[in-house]
């Protein structure tokens, strides 16, 4: 009998460890699947978002120099009309991520900056000089910084940027609803990420 009862406890244990030893080998299972998923889905929002804008600008410059003294003066001047294509793009390739498998999180640790280029189409009218105050490269060099000066402060002021941002929470919100559905978190940096609101101060 007491070899019966002896057995009977070495089969209880066997099952036990095997049972445990599955639970644990099913669990690094799943996580290991759903840390394939995530990054399946990092791969797949890592890319260039583009929002393009158009913006015009009228440009009156003007340039005058004292010749021997304030008595004498010699001007140049010019209408300068500019058609400029804007872009404002986030590089989601270069986000940098951590998945802790251990905490079942998704730290985010780094977004880019937003890259705002510039196109500007430059067309010139009543370019008009004195003979001792020609237009030069210069003239045209500090032209073009002025009028690209101006047109990011009405890039600033315009909705480009705000579409642009919305687009990023966009794509970002994909990896919320996807940590929540498996039962992860998502952060930035130790800060948990728990809406779409928490989202929009990432920008």
């Amino acid at each position: 009998m007491k070899k019966i009862l002896i057995g009977v406890i070495l089969t209880l244990a066997v099952v036990l460890i095997f049972r445990s030893c599955s639970e644990e080998k099913e669990k690094k299972s799943i996580l290991k699947e759903n840390s394939m998923l995530i990054q399946e889905q990092i791969n797949n929002v890592s890319k260039l978002i583009v929002t393009e804008g158009h913006f015009a600008e009228v440009y009156n410059y003007k340039d005058s120099q004292q010749l021997f003294g304030p008595l004498i003066t010699a001007d140049k001047k010019a209408l300068v009309v500019v058609n400029a294509e804007v872009t404002v793009a986030y590089d989601l390739s270069v986000i940098k991520f951590e998945i802790d498998e251990k905490n079942k999180t998704l730290r985010i640790i780094d977004i880019p900056e937003p890259e705002i280029k510039i196109n500007p189409d430059f067309e010139y009218y009543d370019v008009t000089s004195d003979y001792l105050n020609q237009f030069n490269a210069e003239d045209y060099n500090k032209i073009k910084r002025n009028v690209n000066a101006s047109l990011l402060k009405k890039i600033e002021a315009s909705t480009l940027r705000s579409n642009a941002s919305n687009r990023l929470v966009s794509e970002l919100s994909k990896f919320l609803v996807l940590t929540n559905s498996m039962g992860w978190t998502l952060a930035y940096g130790d800060n948990e990420i728990e809406n779409f609101d928490g989202l929009r101060l990432l920008d």
